[in-house]
């Protein structure tokens, strides 16, 4: 985030900061229900199943400075943290993340930071996601401020498993035992596969939609 007006310096700066952001989840999460809607206009379904946003706490922000060995200060919140603001996308199957991935990209006034694709390359411990964190300027009366957000797109198998990933790391604080490391492991292995299954099952329901409509097409 860039160019913060300079009355912002005169108000309380925390407030003003996290108004941005909140602004940012609003812009962004209205740009995605529009392109869902024009994702089912051009291949008649819809891709994403919901989407979940947060800001993160005050809490939760202090303590990442202070893991990363920073000093607690708007400046760094601002310029080293990109997940202040989060979306997350949840997809019915993995080829629309990649769609709706692109389309976003594509927006004229969203820039790309920089993007983590941890589908095609996942973390040692299973967890798969696709990460993307971009800027949207929002418009202020002083002028337009690029704002960062993180996007992750996953599917809905994906996001249950993170979601039981998340709560055994913080049960353990992030020293769960190995056999839990495996179990976990071997889980998202399932998920594989599972997302494999549905793609493949989806695609032959269509495939005999199609055969039908033509069979009827025929006899008519």
């Amino acid at each position: 985030m860039t160019n913060i007006p300079n009355v912002y310096s005169q108000m309380d700066q925390w407030n003003s900061v996290m108004f941005l952001y909140d602004s940012a989840l609003k812009a962004i999460r209205t740009k995605i229900e529009i392109l869902n809607g024009e994702f089912v206009h051009i291949y008649g379904h819809t891709p994403i199943e919901h989407i979940k946003s947060r800001l993160k706490t005050p809490d939760s922000i202090v303590k990442k400075l202070k893991r990363d060995g920073l000093e607690v200060t708007i400046d760094n919140m601002v310029e080293k943290l990109s997940d202040i603001a989060g979306i997350r996308i949840i997809c019915s199957f993995t080829q629309d993340i990649y769609q709706i991935a692109e389309m976003i990209a594509r927006q004229k006034d969203v820039s790309v930071l920089y993007v983590k694709d941890y589908i095609r390359q996942p973390k040692p411990n299973g967890y798969k996601s696709y990460h993307m964190v971009v800027t949207i300027p929002i418009y202020l009366a002083a002028g337009a401020v690029e704002t960062k957000v993180e996007i992750q797109i996953r599917t809905v198998a994906m996001d249950f498993w993170a979601s039981l990933e998340h709560k055994i790391y913080y049960k353990f604080e992030g020293n769960a035992p190995d056999s839990l490391q495996a179990e976990l492991k071997a889980c998202a292995d399932m998920v594989d596969m599972l997302d494999a299954k549905m793609f493949s099952l989806n695609q032959s329901i269509l495939e005999l939609g199609e055969q039908e409509a033509a069979e009827q097409k025929e006899r008519t």
